[in-house]
Order: structure tokens, then sequence, then C-alpha cells
């Protein structure tokens, strides 16, 4: 998740504006002219041609996006070998298996952080401090009422680095089964080379992690306070420390020879799988967002929206892996900007601008058009056009 900080503001103002990019007919709530609150905006007979367009263009760009990231993973990037190659040949700028294990970590470290810090902690603390609407609007996946489930698959990713599979069930029984774990993963390599406490401990943090995320009683955006919440976020910040202080410094002693496998493993079985996931599932999601659009019916939202679901599971099982070229291209905030800027959603189905969710040149996360393109495009913004209070929106009909 990508989070612009720069929309915050807008958002804990309610989300309240002046309509004025189109004529009373193209309203997609209350006529030109009149407020608007993106929160209670519903899709009616009147605006349903703007909204099917929009949805179609933002699942048309989600479906290119997955494409190129699978595709510079698996066939070529900037025009050369793939970047799966590029890593497992240890290319610059990682020049060794212990720099590409090292960048593994960090990816643990950040979106370990990022659970705790950002999309369970941020809310919290808002919260706590009085600011309520604020803290609703700062949960990831509210629209949706996916958010817990989102957050405990970011932890299966990390789990998946570490573990060298693609599989939540090494941490979502009752114990951790260790039978799944690849023989060619970091945690066998430190159990191999004498660092069998540290192995065991990390995946305990791990399992930790998961668990007190999925104790959080559902949504997590009415339970945003809870006792709950808060163990989830220790348990995240109990883990980072874990994987920054013990477990990056610890894989300083393996040799070459045992961190090659691993992150030739690491590319094999869990990236590249995992992306060419992403792919399929978001080009499932395109047809069945098309099929909504061809001929709205609930039933059609629903398929839309159970869809989004399969579709979002690999892409918050990547979320440990955000770097190279998902990050380089700005892939990562195209399809998982958060907070969106819901005042400018509204526009552009006024509008039918699309060309707003659009940017070109040179990736740089400090360009402010740019961030305002992808607030306005991605899973969020589909998220966002599919549902409404944990429920597929209707025809209204």
């Amino acid at each position: 998740m990508k989070k612009n900080f720069f929309y915050v503001a807008t958002l804990a103002l309610g989300l309240t504006f002046t309509a004025t990019a189109c004529s009373d007919n193209d309203d997609p709530n209350n006529g030109g002219g009149q407020p608007v609150d993106a929160a209670d905006i519903d899709y009616t007979s009147e605006n349903a041609d703007s909204w099917n367009n929009y949805m179609k263009a933002v699942v048309t760009l989600l479906r290119q996006d997955a494409t190129d990231l699978y595709t510079y993973w698996a066939d070529s990037y900037n025009g050369g070998e793939s970047y799966a190659t590029t890593f497992k040949n240890h290319a610059a700028p990682f020049n060794s298996a212990l720099n590409c294990v090292q960048q593994v970590i960090d990816g643990c470290i950040d979106i370990s952080n990022e659970v705790g810090e950002t999309k369970i902690g941020d809310p919290y603390s808002k919260y706590v401090a009085g600011n309520v609407t604020e803290a609703l609007y700062a949960v990831e996946s509210w629209y949706s009422w996916h958010s817990r489930e989102d957050y405990s698959n970011n932890i299966v990713s990390i789990c998946n680095a570490f573990c060298g599979v693609r599989s939540e069930e090494v941490i979502s029984g009752a114990a951790v089964d260790k039978s799944l774990i690849s023989d060619k993963s970091l945690y066998q390599a430190l159990a191999d080379n004498g660092k069998q406490e540290l192995a065991d401990n990390t995946l305990a943090a791990i399992k930790n992690a998961y668990d007190k995320i999925l104790a959080i009683p559902q949504p997590f955006r009415n339970h945003i306070n809870s006792d709950q919440s808060l163990a989830a976020q220790e348990a995240c910040a109990d883990l980072t420390v874990l994987l920054e202080d013990e477990l990056k410094p610890a894989c300083n002693d393996l040799s070459e020879d045992v961190l090659d496998p691993v992150v030739d493993n690491y590319v094999d079985v869990v990236v590249l799988p995992t992306y060419e996931s992403l792919k399929d599932e978001v080009a499932a999601l395109y047809d069945k967002v098309n099929a909504l659009a061809a001929n709205p019916t609930d039933q059609a939202f629903k398929d839309a929206c159970d869809a989004w679901i399969v579709a979002r599971e690999p892409w918050e099982k990547s979320e440990a892996f955000l770097f190279g070229p998902v990050a380089d291209q700005g892939l990562d905030p195209n399809m998982d900007s958060w907070p969106l800027d819901q005042a400018a959603i509204v526009n552009i189905l006024e509008s039918g601008d699309y060309s707003q969710m659009e940017w070109t040149g040179n990736y740089s996360e400090d360009s402010e058009s740019i961030a305002a393109a992808q607030n306005v495009r991605g899973f969020h913004t589909l998220e966002f056009l599919l549902f409404k209070d944990g429920q597929a929106r209707t025809t209204g009909e």
C-alpha cells in the first residue's frame, strides 16, 4: 500500500464538495452545483453509464499494471533480461546472494512495520486522540470490510518469503506446520547452520502477528480502538524488531553457497507464482467488471465483488517484496494507493475525464501530479465503486 498523506486532510473534512464539472443530468448524485458527499453516493439508473465506464477504465489500467509487473519479473525488464534473472544472478545493485537475502528481509521489515504502524497504528492513534472521522478514513479497505484479511495476508507474505513457499497453512493452523517449509528456505538455511532457535523464534513471531490480526473483531473499522487492535499492533512491532535486529544480522554468518539456493527458490517458488496469480486473477476481475457494466444486476455486482476479493489476495501476499519494478515503475501506488481522493473520484464520475487516472514520464514518488492520478485508480478505487458498507453495491432497482 502506498500511503499518500497529501489527501488525509481532505478526507477528514468529510469529503463534501460542490460539484461543478457537468450538467444536472450528468450529476451522479444530487444535481449540478449541489453538495455531494462521496461517502453517501450510490449507483443509480441516472449515473449508471458514467459509473460503468469508470469501473471499466479502472480495471483496464489495473489489468495492465498486473500484467506489466509479471512481465518485468518473468520475461524482460527495461529492454533486457527478466528481473528474476537479474536477482538470481545477483546483478547490480545486489552483487551477492547475501545482498539479495538482505533485500528479502528488508521487504519483510517494511511490510511488518507498515501493517503495525500505519495500517493498524495510524487509525488507532487518530481514534484515541479523538479524531474519529479521520481514523475511519485512514482504515485501508474499509469499503469492503476486508481490512483484517488484507493485513493478515501481508503477514503471510512475510511467512512465504521466510519459508520459501506459497502457503498460508504454515501459520494458519493451531500450531506452526514446519512440514510445509521448503528445504531451500531462509528458515532452513538458519536451522541447518546452528541458528535453529532464531529460525523458530522468527516463525513464532510471524504466526503471532498473523493470529493477533485475525483476533481483531470484524470489521476492523468498527474496532479500531479495541484491545485486540492494540495487541496486533504490538505483535507486528515485535516481529519488526526481531527481523531487523536479529534475523538480518544473522544472515551475515551464512555463506554464499548456503544463500544461493535460498535466492533461487524465493524467486521461482514465491515471487513469480504470486505475480502470475495476480495477473490471472486481475484478468478474471476484468471480465467480471466488464460483464457487470454490460448487464448491471445485483448478482453481477456480487460476482465482481467476489472477484475483487480473490484478486486482492495475491497482491496482499506480494507486499513483502515491494522492490524492483513494482517500486521503480510506480506500480505499487498505481494499484494500491490509500487513502483515495474520493472527491476527485466523484468528479471523474461526473466529468468522464478518465485521463485524470493516467500519468507519463519517469516515476517519482514526490510528484503530486502522479500521486493525484494514482489516487483515483487501482484496487481501492474499484473497491469504492463495487462495495458499500462491506456489501456489494446494488443497482437500486
